[in-house]
């Protein structure tokens, strides 16, 4: 297979034993351009929210914006926020995650597998297909020349596996691979 998945955190000896001769993309918020502009965090703007009649400047802007704890609701804020940070609302500060909220104004909570599904896995899918065609021309160009490793922080590519966060690289190999999760493949009702 042409693309992989690895840890961004493996140094790069111990990357280039695994994988050697290949081709290797930093897709975090920290990796170099154009390779950044595959991390939730990037500013793409004019993202739909999922359920909503707003848009965001961030996949992660939407993730955090729509989370609710137990001491705060959704918060919208953050879908304007367009500097890569301050994105975060963590249990420290709001308590337990509650869910995602379906919508600035639903009234339903998500489970985390159908914020997943709902929120999460729509926004990144509408930047992949709307704000980076030239940058998947390239990795799809690369992956025809070479074993091309995309490093992330988070290295799950199981939607169902929600004990760990799940690596949106491993969404940029799936639409390359045509490999896109679908609704209907996923465990458990879904609203």
């Amino acid at each position: 297979m042409p693309f992989s998945l690895d840890s961004r955190r493996k140094s790069a000896a111990t990357l280039e034993r695994a994988y050697p001769g290949a081709t290797f993309l930093d897709v975090t918020s920290r990796g170099p351009d154009p390779w950044v502009r595959f991390s939730p965090f990037f500013p793409h703007g004019g993202i739909p929210v999922p359920m909503s009649n707003e848009t965001a400047q961030s996949v992660e802007g939407i993730w955090q914006g729509l989370k609710v704890f137990d001491t705060a609701d959704v918060d919208p804020t953050r879908f304007a926020v367009s500097s890569m940070s301050g994105l975060k609302r963590t249990t420290r500060r709001f308590g337990a995650v509650r869910g995602h909220r379906a919508g600035v104004t639903g009234r339903q909570l998500l489970s985390y597998l159908d914020a997943r599904l709902m929120i999460y896995l729509p926004a990144y899918r509408f930047v992949l297909e709307h704000r980076l065609a030239n940058e998947l021309a390239e990795l799809h160009s690369l992956g025809e020349r070479t074993q091309v490793v995309l490093l992330d922080y988070e290295t799950n590519a199981r939607i169902d596996d929600l004990s760990r966060p799940l690596s949106h690289a491993s969404l940029v190999i799936a639409w390359l691979t045509n490999a896109w999760p679908a609704r209907d493949e996923m465990p458990g009702p879904l609203p």
